[in-house]
């Protein structure tokens, strides 16, 4: 999903960036961040000659991304943050960038002076927009409640205007126990066995990274779900969502005696979102 862009003009070209959010099995999978293109007018017409993505896991740039479309990545060990390394490439080696994507002619034409003058608004966008367009959500907390040590799971039946269904919510306290003022309960996965488009969400008010299923190989999306749980994969799914101290804490025995009670409510609250 595209968000509001902003340009940058600098003579012969122009900088867009945008905040774009990526689902797994509808993108290429599961991603958010920031696009950063560099555009011109080729032969009359509008052409995206280099493309930068600055995603959570997507880090690569993109030589004529509506020609050829040489995909190059972005380490994120040796080359740091995405943003900062596609600045100091337009800084530093654009023209170059522009001659290997075959664009010669226009790098014979770019103006360094108003290129220069243009990428410090360009940064701070494309940070603003990493930050405060990232896609996130935050879910009531589920009207049965299942205590498992340091995390909680609630369950809720959401009714939305065209789906709807069983949702499970893996939630911790991240700011202090219970009852203290201040205490901050998080959602840190969710699971929403929805009828028509089912789907779940790494850390929903973090990353925010979203798999819909594919429901040709998980026709039950409730029975994946309980399925993981009992294969103790909540440890490695609450790390992939942002939370490796909550990840640590996890008493897995006492999970797994909760997971009978959880799974008959479950199974009890879930007919209901297919009437």
């Amino acid at each position: 999903m595209r968000r509001k862009s902003s340009r940058f003009d600098a003579g012969e070209i122009a900088f867009v960036v945008w905040h774009e959010q990526w689902d797994a099995n509808i993108h290429s999978h599961a991603d958010q961040g920031v696009i950063i293109v560099v555009e011109a007018e080729v032969e009359g017409t509008p052409t995206a000659l280099l493309r930068f993505n600055c995603f959570d896991v997507e880090r690569s740039y993109v030589y004529a991304p509506e020609g050829e479309s040489r995909v190059c990545r972005i380490d994120p060990v040796a080359d740091g943050n995405p943003i900062g390394w596609t600045m100091r490439q337009l800084r530093d080696r654009l023209t170059g960038m522009l001659e290997a994507g075959g664009f010669g002619e226009v790098a014979a034409r770019v103006d360094t002076d108003r290129v220069e003058g243009v990428l410090a608004d360009l940064e701070r966008a494309a940070r603003d927009s990493f930050v405060n367009q990232r896609g996130t959500v935050k879910h009531n907390r589920g009207t049965d409640i299942f205590e498992a040590g340091a995390i909680r799971f609630g369950l809720e039946m959401r009714t939305l205007p065209d789906d709807g269904g069983l949702a499970i919510h893996v939630l911790s306290d991240l700011a202090g126990p219970p009852g203290a003022p201040y205490s901050e309960e998080t959602e840190i996965l969710a699971f929403d066995c929805f009828r028509e488009l089912p789907h779940y969400h790494y850390g929903p008010r973090n990353k925010n990274h979203r798999y819909y299923w594919d429901r040709t190989v998980v026709p039950d999306p409730l029975e994946w779900t309980l399925d993981r749980f009992k294969a103790g994969k909540l440890r490695a799914m609450i790390e992939a969502a942002g939370y490796p101290g909550v990840a640590a804490d996890l008493d897995e025995d006492l999970i797994a005696s909760l997971l009978p009670a959880l799974e008959a409510r479950a199974r009890e609250m879930q007919p209901a979102s297919d009437g």
